[in-house]
């Protein structure tokens, strides 16, 4: 059921944005928890993209939807302009861990209770801090 939800949250975005040779669509796992996190999550991504937009710079993301219940960010992106791993660095600098990237204690420390989730340490030894 999880990943039907899925699929469908990708059909969606894809068929709102114009596709073209350079437009990726990438699921991202992102920790997080409640309906501010979902809400901090697409706007450190969406905010960007509408500020420098209208500065005439868009950075490349298209389109961001991340799903409370899966903890998947499905997101839209041009490659040409900003890379998977940037998007990752973006998400873990507000305090959320991805897939590759994990959040700085002190901004994860900053979180509200609701938002703060069960960090997993043991399993992402090893792996990129931002």
């Amino acid at each position: 059921m999880k990943s039907l939800k899925i699929l469908m949250l990708a059909t969606v975005i894809m068929f709102s944005v114009s596709v073209n040779a350079q437009t990726k669509i990438d699921t991202i796992k992102v920790s997080g928890e409640c309906g501010m996190c979902k809400s901090r999550i697409q706007k450190t991504l969406k905010i960007r993209l509408l500020f420098l937009e209208y500065l005439g710079k868009v950075d490349g993301i298209a389109s961001a939807v991340w799903d409370t219940e899966t903890k998947f960010l499905v997101v839209a992106y041009d490659v040409s302009k900003i890379s998977n791993d940037d998007i990752q660095k973006k998400i873990a600098a507000v305090g959320h861990d991805t897939e590759k990237y994990t959040a700085d204690d002190k901004v994860y420390e900053k979180l509200p209770g609701c938002c703060q989730y069960e960090r997993k340490k043991e399993e992402m030894k090893g792996e990129k801090q931002h």
